[in-house]
């Protein structure tokens, strides 16, 4: 047991000398990065030294003489005595690694009708210890809050010296291992509340934990004692929080995180929502119909400029011609009345905006250039809007949207009898939750009579 004790004491001290020297430089407060982005920042904006103050219960466990003990059988933990206090300051190398040493004195002596016989033992110890921050090593930090837990473990050493009895005279060195955990709590930024659950062994021994008896010096006894504690921390330096409590962040994962976002950026950036090979960044006509040429900016080529893209033109004429028929200005008339009447040609508009947007003035210009070709048309523009908002506002907004497609006709030279507008408020056929078929029915769409 011992053996294991020490191994875990050499690996824990190589870790917090190895990540002493690993975070130094490259642990950074967030906000601190977000203030000062391009100064090469250190973990050193960060409090790391704290002070700490305590009082509890001290109880040795083993040796006891023969009719010495220090629990009361008939209370619960075995009564409790405060007996103990201590004080100590401690240093973060990093956030998670860091050392502390504590000066503690106990005065052990028999409790109140516990049934001991008296006694009394004055324990004044010495620790040196390594610290490690579970919640940071976890990382556990935004879910823990204000909550923080260490663990402790290092050496110590103790003098005993009995007040009474035979050997009131003596005392006697000892030295050993010490552990324990420490949760806390943080009431102010660079204050804690904490508790303590210490283990003390002595690896060489004499006295029992009573002073009445003593064994030959060749004995070499084992002895432990347990310690309860309640204290105070309170933090050191020019920073605003502790490091126990400050958001920190590894310099290397910050560039990653900066490198993830800018990747993300350029994704969003190449998506092509009609699927016309133009990304929306570069699309000035986002809603193309699918399998028609488009050019560099996205836009359906005309080259006739006929309002007809060119693709579709090609298209009916081509259904004309395998139909046989001879009426194929009339089939063209048909196909194209039948792209408008069943919404292939609309007009579209941001959230809550009641101007149709850039990538609408194509099909606004289709919709000019047929009624003008067709003065004996008149046109029924429908206005819609999403889910997003109240009811009532969003049956005035379906409104001013077929008005402002009609303002734009009008200004056009398309006289205003013949365009009537119809608001039909909110259009609930997609799911609201989804941004991209939200789009679709922020609209206007046309009816040709």
């Amino acid at each position: 047991m011992k053996k294991s004790l020490l191994l875990l004491l050499t690996l824990l001290c190589f870790s917090v000398s190895s990540n002493a020297q690993k975070n130094k430089k490259n642990s950074v407060p967030l906000d601190l990065i977000a203030a000062q982005p391009d100064k090469e920042l250190t973990g050193e904006v960060f409090n790391r030294w704290s002070i700490e103050g305590q009082f509890g219960q001290a109880k040795g466990s083993k040796p006891y003489s023969t009719g010495y003990y220090g629990n009361n059988p008939g209370k619960f933990f075995g009564g409790v005595a405060f007996n103990s206090w201590g004080f100590g300051a401690r240093y973060m190398f990093s956030p998670k690694f860091g050392v502390k040493s504590n000066i503690n004195i106990d005065n052990l002596q028999e409790q109140n009708n516990s049934g001991s016989l008296p006694f009394q033992m004055q324990h004044i110890q010495f620790s040196g210890e390594g610290v490690v921050n579970l919640v940071r090593l976890f990382d556990i930090q935004k879910q823990a809050g204000r909550f923080g837990l260490l663990f402790h473990l290092g050496f110590q050493i103790s003098r005993m010296s009995p007040q009474i009895g035979p050997y009131s005279d003596l005392e006697e060195w000892n030295g050993g291992l010490v552990a324990g955990l420490q949760p806390q709590f943080r009431i102010f930024k660079n204050v804690s509340v904490f508790a303590d659950f210490t283990i003390n062994s002595n690896v060489r021994q004499h006295f029992n934990w009573d002073g009445q008896s003593f064994s030959a010096p060749e004995n070499n006894l084992a002895g432990s004692l347990y310690r309860t504690s309640l204290g105070l921390s309170v933090a050191l330096g020019k920073g605003k929080i502790h490091g126990d409590w400050a958001i920190i962040e590894d310099k290397n994962d910050s560039k990653l995180d900066s490198l993830n976002n800018r990747i993300g950026e350029i994704e969003e950036l190449m998506n092509d929502s009609d699927k016309d090979g133009v990304p929306d960044y570069l699309d000035v006509e986002q809603n193309s119909i699918a399998g028609v040429a488009v050019d560099t900016k996205g836009r359906m080529v005309d080259k006739n400029n006929n309002g007809v893209p060119d693709d579709l033109e090609k298209y009916v004429n081509n259904a004309v011609t395998n139909n046989n028929s001879s009426t194929s200005s009339a089939a063209t008339e048909g196909a194209v009345l039948q792209l408008i009447n069943e919404g292939y040609i609309a007009a579209y508009f941001d959230t809550a905006k009641a101007t149709p947007n850039n990538a609408s003035a194509s099909n606004i210009g289709f919709i000019l250039n047929y009624l003008k070709n067709n003065p004996s048309k008149n046109v029924d523009i429908t206005g819609y809007a999403d889910e997003i908002g109240s009811t009532e506002n969003n049956n005035k907004l379906s409104s001013d949207r077929a008005q402002a497609v009609k303002a734009i006709l009008v200004k056009a030279g398309i006289s205003e009898s013949r365009i009537t507008i119809t608001p039909r408020g909110e259009d609930d056929s997609v799911d609201k939750k989804s941004d991209w078929a939200r789009r679709l029915v922020r609209k206007a769409l046309f009816k040709v009579k």
